[in-house]
């Protein structure tokens, strides 16, 4: 049975913005259902036109672009509260794929209504705007980890934005938690081989800086592998839930 809106087990993270109650009613008769999708299922496919629009749930994805000679460049990671499809609902077509990493739960909305939302219920529809632009900017970030970052910063940058985004949704247990990712999505992210991407996992590990091992990612030291991504910890920005 699909979950209401109004208990919605993501709307008591504190990293959410609260919903007023009307947005809450328009958002439960946006919503049509819900989608459950086993890993390696793809939810949106590069150059299609979905009639839909997609919120995780549960569950962890990512996004990909595929080149011409078949090698794939991992655009970023979904975690649950993450909004998928907005490019196709404002472009016509997605300019990049979503793959589910794990067993994912999606709620589903149908995404002619979109155009209700941006007239009915402005300040959900910035809500939307808020998300494009935090999506810029963190591209902005990440081509910059690409392009001028060693393997060894990379690296850790990556281990600590996840990290990051797992404590601020409650997956974190004693600086533990689940990564259904392999070595070969973080090396697509980064540019790196899968070698390399090895090789680097080790040194951070033999450093006890982190772990990851058999799907779980532990962080021993957040405030040093902050030093060896060579950025400071931030505390998250609070963020819409659609």
């Amino acid at each position: 049975m699909a979950v209401k809106c109004e208990n919605c087990p993501l709307r008591s993270k504190d990293i959410f913005l609260s919903f007023t109650a009307e947005e809450l009613k328009f958002m439960q008769r946006f919503k049509v259902g819900e989608l459950t999708v086993d890993p390696q299922t793809t939810i949106l496919m590069e150059g299609s036109n979905s009639p839909q629009l997609f919120t995780a749930l549960h569950g962890m994805g990512l996004r990909y672009k595929l080149l011409e000679d078949g090698s794939r460049q991992v655009i970023n990671f979904v975690f649950p509260g993450d909004f998928l499809g907005l490019q196709a609902g404002v472009m016509g077509e997605m300019g990049h794929s979503v793959e589910a990493s794990s067993r994912m739960t999606l709620c589903v909305f149908d995404r002619a209504e979109l155009w209700s939302l941006f007239k009915s219920h402005p300040d959900r529809a910035f809500d939307l705007t808020w998300l494009g632009a935090s999506e810029e900017l963190f591209l902005g970030e990440a081509l910059s980890t690409v392009g001028q970052r060693s393997a060894f910063a990379s690296v850790a940058w990556a281990m600590l934005r996840i990290h990051r985004r797992g404590m601020s949704l409650g997956l974190v247990d004693r600086g533990a938690m689940a990564l259904p990712y392999r070595q070969q999505d973080l090396a697509d992210a980064l540019g790196l081989s899968l070698v390399h991407t090895n090789k680097t996992l080790a040194k951070l590990r033999n450093r006890q800086l982190m772990h990851w091992n058999d799907g779980v990612l532990t962080v021993s030291n957040v405030e040093n592998l902050a030093i060896a991504a060579g950025i400071e910890i931030e505390e998250p920005r609070r963020r819409p839930l659609i």
